[in-house]
């Protein structure tokens, strides 16, 4: 059994906010939990290519945007899963951190971060 408190997980700064991940591969249960902030304002190009990701919303606001363009509302009680492995923009509020549930699979090592500079979709 594992058992691990908010306040016992290390932050990664992942780009544009904090993720506590709560599940890494190391832990050989096949997938990550992560609580992530995604910070008021910002707005960032992701894509996993090698995991598929489904996210929770437990408080703030924001939209995921496709890549036609479609935004989609994101706010407590809303779930997005990234099925085909999405490209797609995160974008949260200005006025209110964004903060999500998250489940990648496969899992992540942990180390993982985004490269937000770049023109192309942040991909790990």
């Amino acid at each position: 059994m594992i058992i691990r408190k908010i306040d016992d997980v290390p932050s990664v700064d992942w780009g544009n906010g904090l993720s506590r991940r709560f599940l890494l591969n190391s832990d050989n249960m096949g997938y990550t939990v992560t609580d992530t902030i995604v910070r008021a304002g910002t707005k960032s190009r992701l894509e996993y290519r090698n995991h598929l990701e489904a996210c929770y919303c437990i408080s703030g606001r924001g939209e995921v945007i496709d890549l036609d363009g479609v935004a989609h509302p994101i706010e407590p009680g809303t779930l997005y899963a990234l099925d085909n492995n999405d490209p797609h923009f995160l974008v949260a509020a200005p006025d209110t951190d964004l903060r999500l549930v998250c489940v990648f699979s496969p899992a992540l090592r942990g180390n993982e971060r985004h490269s937000l500079d770049s023109a192309e979709f942040s991909h790990y």
